[in-house]
């Protein structure tokens, strides 16, 4: 069946194919294309879609795409990045200023079919550094945006000029965190380009299955099985295409899981029929052997992944010949966030997308049929192919496991005096106290790596540092990508980093923190509520007591692309509070406050 389409740029902002998997999500398929494709390509689409880039449009950045875009005669909407292209294309003016992070409140200023359903002010996400600030004829100002109350409004953060039939918002509709966002962009597929709402998840399944057949024939395909729902639910698609003889499991257990993890996946795995050709191996003293004395985030997720690759490739050659397929859980958060297209901005390389990851890719012998998809959607196949609930609800965890989570430190870091003064002073006139850490994370700023230091609250209750003070905090706050509030000590000592590397001891009091954090969100009935909830080690010791900083991120997300902090109640607290403190390595706990952007989920 052919279906109506619409064509979603691809700047390389870390939301491009969020658009699309929004769009498909109003059963409108949407397809994304590069932005230097032939004229020809772009004539397919009913509509077209301008998304968000880390380039700065007010200097002119990534302007080398096809500007015959603007010749089309059918609807196209600019979002962040998409927004200031359309404003300068047709006579207005973007420039190098009021950035905005995070949450924000956008007002309607006029009735529009794009707003069709929102009230006049709602809720958006805001991730950039330009702005438009003039508009060519035809335009009209639709909407403006505010960052917290008190704080002036930003103007053109919508325009829409119906006669040329261009439409560009400064927010992010594709973001969960705009609340209407999936209903913009289904006003825009639908009411405004008019197409057919004919797209289903079964009509992507079924066409999975046939791709995978097509593409792998007889060989065999050997997949990393790491008992998470995005390889589980890769496993069970190319076991149902090929059938369970051609596919071969292989289950790592890396040194750097959690509390009793492998136990319980090779347990999952047998009970979904999928233990025909299961193979274990426990590979954990060769990951810490690569990881000895490494500090860098960066590096460390290259050997972890580089060690998974070699630790594969010696254990398939036991059971198969040289040409095999490697069948991977690869979501698209992955291959964005590791700049994954031409123009994307690198974050963070994942396992699965290792310079020897990529070579297998070159050469044509890896399999991922959900690289396009989204946490989100994964769940939704996981549950037509039969998953159970308890498996889909799974809280995510990252391939190179407690190795990103367990900071390191070469002893002498300290933190950069003219940041932590002006961190100081914006938290005084938020009426909250506040300290730099001598440790820095990675973090994500309109579309762009940061690597920058972390910021501590406290003097003031929990509950009062609420999104939008913390939010404010971090728009203003030079050289910080993320905000923790301080839970233990109430109050701050002199503190200090020591040296520390990962090892088996960090980690199994890393293990024993995270397990205690895990049993405090069942035992309050939250864990559901909570999509992921990392539990960081940092080696910082307050008052000469403790040896590890324990951080607790939890956050809300569907899609792993944006996040909000979650909020805990009080009877929560004080039970992680307590439990954790008694712990005699524990020297204090953080809670992380902070939104992505502008801090990623994991610190690194």
């Amino acid at each position: 069946m052919k279906h109506d389409a619409v064509g979603v740029v691809d700047f390389g902002g870390q939301y491009a194919h969020l658009i699309a998997t929004k769009i498909r999500s109003a059963k409108v398929y949407a397809e994304i294309v590069d932005p230097n494709a032939p004229f020809e390509v772009f004539k397919r689409f009913k509509g077209i879609v301008l998304s968000g880039s880390p380039a700065l449009s007010s200097k002119d950045e990534a302007s080398d795409y096809n500007h015959e875009i603007f010749e089309l005669d059918v609807p196209i909407l600019g979002i962040c990045f998409g927004h200031q292209e359309i404003a300068k294309h047709y006579g207005g003016k973007v420039v190098h200023g009021g950035r905005e992070w995070g949450y924000a409140i956008f007002r309607r200023l006029i009735e529009h079919p794009l707003f069709e359903g929102w009230q006049v002010e709602e809720q958006v996400f805001m991730s950039h550094y330009d702005s438009v600030v003039e508009v060519g004829e035809g335009f009209v100002e639709a909407g403006r945006s505010r960052v917290g109350e008190g704080v002036d409004e930003q103007r053109f953060s919508a325009i829409v000029n119906d006669k040329a039939k261009r439409y560009g918002v400064q927010f992010h509709p594709e973001v969960d965190d705009t609340v209407k966002g999936d209903l913009l962009l289904a006003n825009f597929a639908i009411k405004i380009c008019g197409c057919k709402p004919t797209w289903t998840m079964e009509n992507f399944l079924e066409t999975k299955f046939q791709e995978t057949k097509e593409f792998v024939k007889d060989k065999p395909v050997f997949l990393l099985a790491s008992g998470g729902v995005d390889s589980t639910v890769t496993a069970l698609i190319v076991a149902k295409a090929l059938g369970g003889d051609k596919l071969h499991l292989l289950h790592i257990d890396n040194g750097l899981m959690r509390k009793d993890e492998s136990k319980g996946i090779l347990k999952q795995l047998e009970a979904l029929g999928l233990s025909k050709n299961l193979h274990f191996v426990d590979a954990g003293e060769e990951f810490l052997r690569g990881l000895e004395g490494v500090f860098d985030p960066e590096q460390k997720r290259q050997i972890i992944g580089d060690t998974f690759v070699e630790v594969l490739k010696k254990e398939a050659q036991k059971f198969l010949s040289h040409e095999y397929f490697l069948a991977q859980g690869t979501i698209y958060p992955d291959t964005i966030e590791t700049g994954g297209t031409k123009r994307a901005h690198t974050i963070k390389t994942h396992h699965n997308r290792v310079p020897l990851i990529r070579k297998m890719i070159e050469e044509g012998r890896v399999i991922e049929p959900l690289r396009e998809l989204y946490k989100s959607e994964v769940r939704q196949l996981g549950a037509l192919l039969g998953l159970s609930r308890e498996m889909l609800r799974r809280h995510p965890f990252p391939g190179p496991g407690l190795g990103v989570r367990c900071l390191c430190a070469r002893g002498d870091e300290k933190a950069d005096d003219e940041v932590a003064l002006s961190f100081a002073e914006v938290c005084k006139k938020y009426g909250v106290q506040g300290f730099v850490l001598p440790l820095k994370s990675v973090g994500v700023k309109a579309d762009m790596r940061s690597y920058e230091f972390a910021g501590v609250l406290w003097g003031v209750r929990y509950e009062e540092l609420d999104e939008g003070v913390v939010g404010a905090i971090l728009k203003e706050a030079e050289g910080i990508n993320r905000c923790a509030y301080l839970l233990y000590p109430e109050k701050p000592s002199e503190h200090a980093v020591r040296q520390a590397y990962v090892t088996k001891e960090r980690l199994d009091m890393l293990r024993e923190a995270d397990s205690i954090v895990d049993q405090v969100l069942r035992i309050h009935g939250i864990y559901d509520a909570i999509w992921q909830c990392p539990v960081v080690a940092l080696p910082l010791v307050f008052g000469g007591m403790g040896l590890e900083t324990v951080v607790i991120r939890p956050v809300q997300s569907s899609r792993g692309m944006t996040a909000r902090a979650y909020r805990f109640s009080e009877a929560v607290l004080l039970d992680l509070k307590a439990r954790l403190s008694s712990l005699d390595f524990v020297s204090a706990i953080l809670v992380d406050l902070t939104s992505k952007p502008p801090g990623t989920i994991e610190w690194e």
